[in-house]
């Protein structure tokens, strides 16, 4: 890893270490992340309804995220980022894993987008003044050393009138049997070790955070594995996985 990781960052040095390992895997369909890649529809399309929501967008529209700008925290190897930028957003996408980051931009550039990747942390970008319309902190929450602090400087980003954006597993018996024992040990739909159930976020926690943080909850949902489908939906059972928005005043 290139960046220091100090004892005023929200990052796990451990957990970096832990998807560093994999990065290389990012974009196989069929690899360590092919759970993730099935996973992806469902985010970027709730993820878009959010932000027409807000700005007054036309979902329809191929460039519905067009002047919009986006941070996509914990951006991995870009799976959500490249997406979001096909939409018409602008994009930067930040990790503190040197070989995502390398992974995500090689990848971006077969592909012919131009993504804002940057070998980071949400603390170095704010305390650089940055700022964006939406902040997306997809999958990060149970990854932090300090929730409420990563979610604070997560909401100090987002402009006013902007939006926030996080999903995460909620910390139930539910995610303990089909996230950690059911993903990872039975099925091995992820490596072991992925998650800690510890360390899962319930809504209750992330919603107080965010209203701590000055940020008002402006939606919620649960998300789930359909098996019949092979494909994962939205639900209103928050019990394992699950993401919300909320909204910065104007």
């Amino acid at each position: 890893m290139s960046i220091d990781l100090d004892r005023s960052t929200t990052v796990d040095a451990a957990e970096v270490a832990r998807f560093e390992a994999i990065a290389r895997t990012w974009w196989d369909p069929r690899g360590k992340m092919a759970t993730l890649h099935k996973f992806n529809p469902v985010r970027v399309g709730w993820v878009k309804e959010a932000a027409c929501a807000r700005f007054g967008r036309d979902p329809l529209r191929i460039d519905c995220l067009a002047d919009l700008r986006i941070l996509d925290i914990g951006c991995g190897g870009g799976i959500l980022s490249e997406p979001l930028a096909r939409l018409g957003a602008s994009v930067v996408g930040a990790d503190p894993a040197t070989t995502n980051i390398e992974v995500a931009k090689l990848h971006a550039a077969q592909s012919g987008l131009s993504i804002d990747y940057r070998n980071t942390t949400a603390e170095s970008l704010a305390a650089a003044g940055e700022t964006f319309d939406i902040v997306l902190a997809m999958e990060v929450v149970e990854h932090v050393t300090d929730v409420p602090l990563f979610v604070s400087v997560c909401a100090g980003m987002v402009k006013p009138g902007g939006l926030m954006v996080a999903a995460t597993l909620n910390r139930t018996l539910k995610s303990w049997a089909l996230a950690i024992v059911g993903a990872e040990y039975v099925l091995r739909w992820l490596p072991v070790g992925t998650h800690q159930w510890d360390k899962f976020v319930t809504p209750q926690e992330l919603e107080a955070a965010m209203q701590a943080a000055g940020l008002s909850v402006s939606g919620e949902s649960g998300v789930m594995y359909n098996v019949l489908a092979d494909r994962w939906q939205l639900t209103r059972d928050m019990d394992v996985n699950y993401m919300i928005s909320a909204e910065k005043p104007a």
